[in-house]
């Protein structure tokens, strides 16, 4: 079952590779956002980044599976 509507605050997102990507503040429109703790070091650090929901492959019990890997869905992140 995919679809943003089924997405709930703090369930994992990991990649098609089963690697964690984030975890989910909330949903906004047909974007995810990620919580903070998950954005990386530097200039990433502290910010929240979006997974656009088109991505979503599957979500079941509390994870959110993407279509791609863990290392090509970071890059489509967005930042806020």
């Amino acid at each position: 079952m995919s679809g943003v509507s089924n997405i709930k605050e703090h369930m994992e997102f990991i990649g098609a590779d089963g690697v964690h990507v984030g975890t989910v503040d909330n949903v906004e429109g047909n974007r995810i956002k990620l919580t903070k703790k998950d954005n990386g070091e530097g200039s990433h650090k502290g910010h929240h980044h979006f997974i656009d929901g088109g991505l979503v492959a599957e979500v079941e019990g509390n994870k959110v599976r993407l279509s791609a890997n863990a290392a090509v869905a970071a890059t489509m992140e967005e930042e806020k």
